[in-house]
């Protein structure tokens, strides 16, 4: 198992960044693919973003390409969520989830462990 507490969170102005962090518990850090999910209020999860096992693959939903970047340092049991050129609609909860067999996945039920999630507010 792993237990996965993300962080980063907060109110920003339009156009400006952000960074989440997803730290996951245990040794075995690296052997789970990590995708980022939000939910805005009354819709469901959406994807973001999904990085592989190692780190040299990585997915992104189309609304966030060119603006978000996923990276992790398995040293540090990290996952991470640079968020730049924020707009208003991408104010939701950001959640990290954790996938023990196939690196990539755009579907919630695809990841086995999530964290509790961090509030990003993006003001207009």
């Amino acid at each position: 198992q792993v237990q996965l507490v993300e962080s980063g969170g907060g109110l920003v102005q339009a156009g400006g960044s952000l960074r989440l962090s997803c730290a996951a518990s245990g040794r075995t850090f690296s052997s789970y693919a990590m995708g980022w999910f939000r939910q805005a209020p009354g819709k469901d999860h959406e994807f973001v973003a999904a990085i592989n096992k190692s780190g040299g693959g990585t997915n992104y939903a189309d609304s966030v390409k060119g603006r978000f970047t996923i990276s992790r340092d398995n040293a540090k049991n990290t996952a991470y969520l640079q968020m730049n050129s924020l707009k208003p609609e991408d104010t939701a909860v950001y959640y990290c989830a954790a996938n023990r067999l196939v690196a990539l996945r755009t579907t919630p039920s695809s990841y086995d462990f999530w964290g509790q999630g961090t509030q990003v507010t993006v003001s207009s």
